[in-house]
């Protein structure tokens, strides 16, 4: 169901997508909700609703919701909803490749290009970062980590919730904090940030829009993927959050001018030596 649902995307109506959306992003859910909540939850009509489900060869909203529980207790819940069991490596990779491109271009369509510049700012002003991420978002915090040390700014990246707790009850106004979690559902991420911000330190979130994360941040670059990573293997939302980090530090080198050239230059110089000739 939840295969079928994702790959028919381009196929739905504006309204019906809305339906998708929200199944895609919370699938078990949507089996305890009655057709009126997921209608008002979708922000759609209810006669919306039953056109969608009988798209899905659904007699209805009870009879969709008996598919979709039969989907979750036999799909293949370490991979990803679009991919089937019988896919072989050339329709995998032809899927998920598609969804990346259809991610990218719903990312650039959704996000605000002023909270970016906002987001640029608050690094540029930062006396000190830290990036928190856990499961995969922690592997997003190391990568910007990794990017991030380069503007001669004192840089740190945590994945233990206890090291981000203690981390962020020591900072100070001036500092920044970038909390990174596609759910924003988190009680050590949301814990964390709200302790960074009573210590005078700006939050920078990058999440889903209107989560707890969000609510407490300083600042949040909305990351808006439809991807169930309850079930799933976190995959477009990850790469999303790469993207957003890459457009990011982009924008501080650029800000930060030609003054700071020779900087990265001597960053790259030290590398001299370390390849191998071609």
């Amino acid at each position: 169901m939840l295969a079928q649902i994702e790959s028919s995307l381009d196929q739905l109506s504006r309204s019906e997508r809305k339906v998708a959306a929200f199944v895609l992003g919370d699938a078990s859910r949507v089996l305890s909700m009655s057709i009126a909540r997921l209608a008002q939850e979708a922000d759609v009509s209810e006669p919306t609703v039953n056109r969608f489900c009988r798209t899905f060869s659904a007699t209805g909203f009870p009879d969709f919701k008996l598919k979709l529980a039969q989907s979750l207790a036999s799909g293949p819940t370490l991979m990803t909803a679009m991919v089937a069991d019988t896919d072989a490596i050339p329709e995998i990779f032809a899927k998920l490749t598609d969804k990346a491109i259809r991610s990218v271009h719903d990312l650039k369509s959704s996000i605000d290009v002023l909270t970016l510049e906002r987001a640029v700012d608050l690094f540029c002003q930062a006396r000190q970062v830290a990036f928190f991420g856990m499961g995969a978002s922690g592997s997003v915090a190391r990568d910007a980590q990794h990017k991030f040390f380069r503007f001669n700014v004192p840089v740190v990246a945590y994945e233990d919730g206890l090291m981000q707790r203690m981390h962020a009850a020591a900072m100070k106004t001036g500092d920044l904090a970038v909390v990174i979690s596609h759910t924003g559902r988190t009680r050590a991420m949301v814990e964390a940030a709200t302790f960074a911000r009573e210590a005078g330190a700006s939050v920078l979130a990058i999440t889903r829009s209107d989560t707890p994360l969000s609510r407490v941040a300083t600042l949040t670059v909305s990351v808006d993927v439809d991807e169930n990573t309850e079930l799933y293997i976190p995959m477009m939302s990850r790469l999303m959050q790469l993207l957003v980090l890459d457009v990011l530090v982009t924008g501080v080198a650029q800000k930060r001018g030609t003054d700071f050239q020779p900087h990265l230059a001597r960053i790259k110089h030290a590398l001299n030596g370390t390849r191998l000739p071609d």
